[in-house]
């Protein structure tokens, strides 16, 4: 498939440059002489303005608004004409250099990119005309502590007054709860400070009670008024709090994917939809990945309770290179701050994402815009490949956004594929260093099969070609009928890595939270397809927003045992804890219990009187029970706090111990030569080769990283499609896709591509969607007279030490040994060799 078409998304139409907007206004009479205001709310990027063939002047800013004062309109028609440049000014917005293999589309700063958001050239949100009035008071801010219960209110004035000041404080309905009328004070620099106790009189914003209150400020005749919160935040003793209680960011990513208008909503309704979308999934936190989103998404999160980071418009590796490109950054950092600094939901911002070049600068911005609005906490960068800065906080961050630290991972990408799966681990051996809030950058990243059947969604600007691409190549290869089935069982196996993700994170007490990459799909920059939602927020199929939130929500109940497979004989143990990040709870009661496959409770532990506080509630009990099986059966862990929503669980399967034995007709062999022979006698064999004797992939665990087409050197499959019905598997206990037991299999294994022999697989391997191979490694054939049950998993070396492939083994053998070994697929062997040894 082509790489360039598989690259992103496409432009139905496109254009790059100059463009005309022009309007006829008329003027009342009573604004003729009149100081005018024009607002553009949204452009992209650069704005000249003219009025009626004159020029005004120029702006330019990606993140917020351009004004422009005109003072030469005319009572009665006047002509507006607008000049909308979308042309890239700056080098240094986007990624410069060899980073990644793939040289499409290298435009990846996402306030300026054809990925989802397209290059637009134009105005967005509000346009409008307005007179400028002739104020006292030009604008008001909004300092809260809520430790000492003290607000701090600072007023910018046009010119002095010596008439008593009013600040009024009302609430969401319109009702006072706050008054003072102030007749003295000192006025420096055009800026009036008042400071007011306000203690017990607010309520605190924060995810679980977003108050917002509006301060008025004023004589009789003049006053300005402005929306805040009552929060403050901070990083004392490295740990990120609000209103000084501990807080912990389940975040998502925002990429300005919107697909059907490539632009960001301009309205709130838009993003109170998308924040709501994501609460149901146990969402508090949205990092805005190179970007600042506007007005309305601000006020949507503060009206909802969502926690921002926002970042400046750029992707840089040559930070500080170019004068003019440092000094538009700077000038979008002070707007940043100007517009959209009052807002409660704007906790966080970072100069950027993954940036390299001149930290100096970068830590003197910081250190500028910590002076300028101590609203918020400041990072240099979100995560950097530059060393050493990638794995230790910049003097200036006051929180830290990273994938690993000089320790090592903080995230299970390097982790997962690695080291077969066990559920004690956490991420405090490499992270109790950093001395900052500490954040997991990008976490997952684990790509999901296209979901053919979103083509017929993307209605707007942009074309999926990428998609169409992938499905007329199934098509072509006649998969196109398992296309849903890719979808659903590389998505259950996303989840499933997600879930040990984000709970590796809560298990960690000096991790501050993690950030995903990311709950939708991402469906640009190489096609990638990370989410469990698609690009327009829906399910995928693969977790209901329901279960996700199991694991992924203010406290969340925990459990620490030593790995996902338990032969009979052994002591199934585990350490029962909870992560609260959600208020104080006296007196509850944890519930933990063991099910068998039939669904009775085997085993419970109860743990009564328990008072659990903020953070990390360890060591709370622990339930054990012996494990002693004639079968292989699939149990589930379950953990609950009685009387509440609360709840999780775990699978974890249990083998006998024994090694079943073929029976005198069937025979089991490593040998092509030898599986030839006995099939021309007509016998049944197990063929199961040395792994260096096959030809194939590498067998692996973990789905594709980010994107096959951004990454096409990774290793390259998406995961197992298992045939549940198939006999061969019947004491072998699966669901239709991967899950922890397969682990070793899957890495002691080769995918054999089946594209040129007619089998249908019983384990089939789901390649990327690049090249789209029909591949597996466990299916049946008859050949001649004789029956094969081939295997591409190694499940005859070491098996005492690998209890998943002794219990495939048993299961395969008790197939064999029946009379139910009857497979119908015909390949001759020749054939059958051609396609899998090497």
């Amino acid at each position: 498939l082509n790489n360039y078409v598989l690259s992103s998304l496409t432009r139905k139409r496109q254009y790059i440059g100059k463009a005309w907007y022009q309007k006829q206004i008329e003027i009342p009479k009573k604004w003729e002489g009149k100081s005018l205001m024009l607002n553009l709310e949204r452009v992209l990027w650069k704005s000249t303005v003219f009025v009626n063939g004159e020029e005004v002047g120029s702006r330019e800013s990606l993140i917020g608004n351009h004004q422009y004062e005109l003072s030469n309109l005319k009572a009665g028609e006047n002509t507006i004409s607008i000049l909308i440049d979308n042309s890239d000014f700056y080098p240094d917005i986007n990624v410069i250099g060899d980073r990644y293999p793939v040289k499409v589309n290298q435009e990846m700063a996402h306030a300026y990119t054809n990925h989802t958001q397209i290059k637009w050239n134009g105005i967005l949100g509000d346009i409008s005309i307005r007179p400028v009035s002739q104020k006292i008071f030009k604008s008001v801010e909004v300092y809260p502590d809520t430790k000492t219960g003290i607000l701090n209110i600072e007023v910018a004035t046009d010119s002095s007054t010596s008439k008593p000041i009013s600040v009024e404080v009302l609430d969401s309905e319109g009702a006072s709860v706050f008054s003072e009328s102030i007749s003295e004070y000192s006025e420096e620099e055009n800026k009036i400070q008042f400071q007011f106790s306000v203690e017990g009189a607010l309520e605190e914003w924060d995810e679980f009670n977003p108050q917002l209150y509006t301060v008025q400020v004023g004589t009789e005749e003049k006053k300005i008024t402005k929306t805040f919160g009552y929060r403050s935040l901070s990083h004392d003793g490295g740990e990120l709090t609000l209103n000084d209680h501990r807080i912990f960011l389940r975040g998502n990513l925002e990429c300005v994917i919107f697909p059907l208008t490539g632009r960001p909503p301009m309205q709130k309704e838009e993003w109170l939809d998308l924040y709501q979308k994501a609460k149901a999934y146990g969402l508090n936190h949205f990092r805005f990945h190179s970007w600042c989103p506007p007005e309305a998404a601000f006020a949507a999160a503060d009206e909802i309770g969502m926690y921002l980071q926002v970042e400046l418009p750029h992707w840089s590796l040559k930070v500080g290179e170019d004068e003019k490109t440092w000094q538009f950054l700077e000038s979008e950092a002070d707007k940043i701050i100007a517009d959209y600094g009052h807002h409660p939901s704007f906790l966080f911002m970072s100069m950027g994402n993954e940036l390299e070049g001149n930290f100096d600068l970068l830590n003197n911005l910081v250190s500028e815009l910590k002076e300028k609005d101590t609203r918020h906490l400041y990072a240099t960068t979100s995560f950097s490949f530059q060393q050493p800065v990638g794995t230790r906080p910049e003097p200036e961050d006051e929180f830290f956004v990273t994938q690993w630290t000089d320790k090592g991972w903080i995230r299970g990408q390097g982790v997962f594929n690695e080291y077969s799966p066990n559920f004690e681990t956490d991420y405090t051996a490499n992270s109790r260093n950093i001395e900052v809030p500490l954040i997991s950058h990008e976490i997952g990243q684990y790509s999901v099969y296209p979901d053919i059947n979103e083509i017929e969604d993307y209605t707007g600007v942009l074309k999926p070609s990428n998609f169409i691409a992938v499905k007329e190549d199934l098509e072509k290869k006649n998969l196109l009928s398992l296309a849903p089935d890719f979808t659903k069982a590389s998505g259950k196996l996303a989840a499933m890595l997600y879930k040990e993700e984000i709970e590796r994170a809560l298990k960690t007490p000096s991790f501050d939270g993690f950030q995903l990459l990311q709950l939708q799909d991402f469906p640009g920059q190489g096609t990638a397809l990370v989410g469990l939602l698609n690009a327009f927020w829906e399910s995928k199929g693969a977790i209901s927003a329901e279960e996700f939130s199991k694991f992924n929500s203010p406290l969340v109940p925990l459990a620490r045992f030593e790995k996902a497979i338990y032969k009979s004989g052994e002591q199934f143990k585990a350490e029962l804890e909870v992560a609260n990040f959600y208020k104080e709870l006296k007196d509850q009661k944890l519930v933990a219990s063991l099910t068998n496959n039939k669904g009775e409770v085997i085993t419970e532990e109860v743990i009564e009187n328990l008072d659990l506080s903020i953070g990390n509630n360890t060591a709370l009990g622990t339930l054990e029970f012996p494990v002693e099986v004639e079968n292989a059966e699939e149990w589930q862990l379950k953990i609950s706090l009685e009387g509440t929503e609360f709840e999780n669980s775990w699978p974890v399967w249990v083998y006998p111990e024994e090694i079943v034995k073929p029976e005198s007709d069937v025979y089991v062999t490593a040998s092509f030569t030898e599986a030839d022979q006995l099939l021309k006698q007509g016998k049944k064999v197990l063929l199961n080769p040395a792994l260096d004797d096959l030809n194939g992939v590498e067998g692996r665990f973990v789905p594709v990283f980010w994107s096959p087409v951004h990454f096409p050197d990774q290793p390259g499959t998406m995961g197992l499609l298992i045939d549940t019905e198939h006999k061969a598997l019947e004491n072998f206990p699966t669901q239709e896709y991967t899950q922890w037991q397969w682990w070793d299999l899957c890495k002691q294994s080769k995918s054999i591509i089946l594209d040129d022999i007619s089998v249908k697989p019983i384990v089939r391997v789901i390649d990327n969607f690049v090249t789209n191979h029909s591949m597996g490694n466990l299916f049946e054939v008859k050949v001649g007279e004789g029956k094969l049950l081939f295997s591409s998993i190694d499940i005859l070396s070491n098996l005492q030490n690998r209890p998943a492939a002794q219990q495939l083994h048993n299961s395969l053998i008790q197939y064999m040994n029946s009379d139910q070994f009857t497979p119908q697929q015909e390949v001759n062997f020749e054939d059958l060799q051609k396609a899998t040894k090497n």
